[in-house]
């Protein structure tokens, strides 16, 4: 510590606590907090504006919007507005997916099972013990599903 221009006070810390930052991603106008619901993208060619459902990831060139601005939103003059039909609210859980998680928990409640997988060398007689199984990629498998 005692060369010159090193530093006493340790690491850099984040000016914005960590416990601000939301995975949530927000309306892009200024001053709002709300939850986007929908997306716009600008089409310059075709001096469209495109207002959809929420993107699956943000885009630099992509504005998110919540649910008040989706809708009074308006185009430049000469502009046209395509609106795409927004999603009704946040996806649910389906079937399919309870079933996996269901699953999930099923499997990891076999120790038998994971520790006979674990050591490294398949196990000749696992496909038998579990029926439901069609192949295996490493720590993953691909299951049958229960009505063929």
């Amino acid at each position: 510590m005692g060369e010159p221009g090193e530093s006493r006070r340790g690491p850099l810390k984040s000016a914005v606590p960590s416990n601000v930052v939301s995975p949530v991603r927000r309306c892009s106008r200024t001053a709002c907090g709300r939850p986007a619901v929908a997306t716009l993208t600008y089409v310059y060619a075709d001096s469209t504006a495109v207002l959809g459902p929420l993107a699956t990831y943000a885009e630099p060139h992509c504005y998110d919007l919540c649910a008040e601005h989706s809708e009074r939103l308006t185009a430049p003059r000469g502009w046209e507005v395509v609106r795409l039909a927004l999603d009704s609210g946040p996806p649910r859980p389906s079937g399919d997916d309870l079933e996996a998680l269901a699953n999930a928990v099923r499997e990891a409640a076999r120790p038998q099972e994971r520790a006979a997988g674990a050591g490294g060398t398949p196990d000749p007689g696992a496909r038998d013990t579990h029926p439901m199984e069609v192949a295996r990629r490493g720590h993953l498998r691909v299951l049958r599903s229960p009505d063929s």
